[in-house]
Parts: C-alpha cells; sequence; structure tokens
C-alpha cells in the first residue's frame, strides 16, 4: 500500500503548517499560560482540519456511556492513523493517549501528543514499556481520562482484532477506574489506504466496565472481556444490526459542538 490517502492530507494541510505548528510549539513550551482543555482544543482544531481534508466524516454511537463524574480508560481496537483523532474529537472530555513512538515522532503528531499530554511509549524497549505505563498510570491517577491501544499497534489489519496485550491494562487496574471499550469500524480508511472517496467511519463507546466488575479477573480474562465486546460490536456493524441513533462530528471543532443526527 501507498498510503496516498495521507499523503494527500498532508500535502493539502501545508498551509496549516505555516500557523499552526508555530503556535502549537508555542503553547507546549509555555504550558504555565495554557490549561490543558486550551491546549487540548487547539490539538483537536489541528486535527478537525486533517480529518476534513481527508474528507472523513464520523458516526458515534454510545456517548451516553462515557461518565462525566469519574475518570475512565478507553480501550479501543486499532486500525490506522485516524483512530486516535476521531476519538479525541468525539469525546465531551479531554482525554489523553498513550501512542506509539514512531507514530509520535511524525510532524503535526508530534504537535498534538505535546498538546495533549500524551505519553509516549517504545514498543521495542520493555524498560521503556514499564516507565510509559507507569506515567500513564500516574496521569490517571490525577483525573486524566486515558485512550490506550491494547493491540499496541495496527498492520493491514482493518477490521480485524489483533492480539491485546495484557501490560496495559495495569494502568485500569492500579487507578481502579472504569474500563470502557471501544469498537472503531472503517477507521482505517481515512488515513491508511489508497482511495480518495470521502469516508464513513463508527466509534461505538461500549458498555462501560466499572471495576467492581473486573477487580477479581486476572489481566487475561479483562483482555479477553473487551475484545469480546469490540468483537461482538464488529460482528453486529458486519451483520447489519447497527441500531440507535449516532452523532456527527461538527465542520469546525468545539467540545461543546457535536450534534445530534438520527
Amino acid at each position: 500500500m501507498r498510503n496516498l490517502r495521507f499523503k494527500f492530507t498532508v500535502l493539502s494541510s501545508v498551509g496549516m503548517l505555516f500557523y499552526a505548528i508555530p503556535k502549537a510549539n508555542y503553547m507546549i513550551k509555555h504550558k504555565d499560560r495554557y490549561t490543558f482543555e486550551e491546549r487540548y482544543a487547539y490539538a483537536c482544531k489541528m486535527a478537525n482540519r486533517m480529518r476534513r481534508h481527508a474528507r472523513t466524516q464520523s458516526h458515534i454511537y454510545g456517548l451516553e456511556n462515557l461518565p462525566l463524574d469519574e475518570t475512565y480508560v478507553l480501550y479501543p481496537n486499532h486500525q490506522g492513523k485516524y483512530d486516535a483523532l476521531g476519538i479525541a474529537l468525539s469525546v465531551t472530555r479531554p482525554v489523553s493517549v498513550l501512542f506509539e513512538k514512531k507514530q509520535a515522532s511524525r510532524l503535526l503528531a508530534r504537535q498534538v501528543c505535546g498538546l495533549i499530554e500524551a505519553t509516549i511509549i517504545d514498543h521495542s524497549d520493555d524498560r521503556d514499556k514499564v516507565r510509559a505505563i507507569h506515567r500513564a498510570t500516574d496521569h490517571v491517577a490525577s483525573g486524566v481520562n486515558y485512550v490506550i491501544f491494547p493491540e499496541g499497534g495496527y498492520t493491514d489489519n482493518k477490521n480485524t482484532l489483533q492480539e491485546f496485550y495484557t501490560g496495559c491494562l495495569n494502568v485500569s487496574i492500579r487507578t481502579k477506574t472504569t474500563i470502557i471499550p471501544v469498537c472503531l469500524y472503517d477507521s482505517y480508511k481515512s488515513m491508511n489506504s489508497d482511495t480518495f472517496e470521502k469516508v464513513i467511519t463508527q466509534i461505538h463507546y461500549l458498555k462501560p466496565i466499572p471495576y467492581d466488575e473486573y477487580k477479581d479477573l486476572k489481566k487475561p480474562e479483562i483482555a479477553a472481556l473487551i475484545k469480546g465486546r469490540i468483537q461482538e460490536k464488529l460482528d453486529e456493524i458486519e451483520a447489519g444490526k447497527v441500531t440507535g441513533d449516532y452523532v456527527t462530528l461538527p465542520k469546525h471543532y468545539s467540545i461543546k459542538q457535536i450534534t445530534s443526527d438520527k
């Protein structure tokens, strides 16, 4: 795959680079002058511009499953470059991300990671993986909602689930926070394909798994529980049995402006 769609998205966003990157770098360097919410909002404005250039819209289901008064960790399946952006744009409270080192080193991704205070993880270094999980745990313990991809990375897996790694579950276990499985569908088409037609992805926030429900389970059992719920939703989508209302992303990003679309 030549990944032509992502290259086109980057090239069509060149104009944004001249003003967005310097401003993002300034905000990262002077964090004391901006709240986390302000930096997060600017990161999402950058991400939303990329989404629009990628001709992508998302149908978002299950926002009612996101707690309003407690910290949680989202565990989605992983398909491509749009995954974290789609989630960040669709939630109604800021989230940070456990971000793979190679992906985080790219232009724009580096700025977004800095703005949302993402935790960078090097999957090729076992010691760094442990340190990264500790850093993410500290963030969640301080009240930051988090996105962690239990598959670690993506290949050309599209809507097929990969192996789930259990080490990342320590973040939830140690902080005793609610787990929310997230099912992404057709997310890879946004920035990991060679086509140029309009893309509609699906983001499903599934039934929460509170600490009391998983506290007596071993990590492989928790992983199987999360994976099972995501696979169940994937099967439902493939069978054309998705029901319920969804919302779509607005043209211009605002964390308060996700619009109803029934």
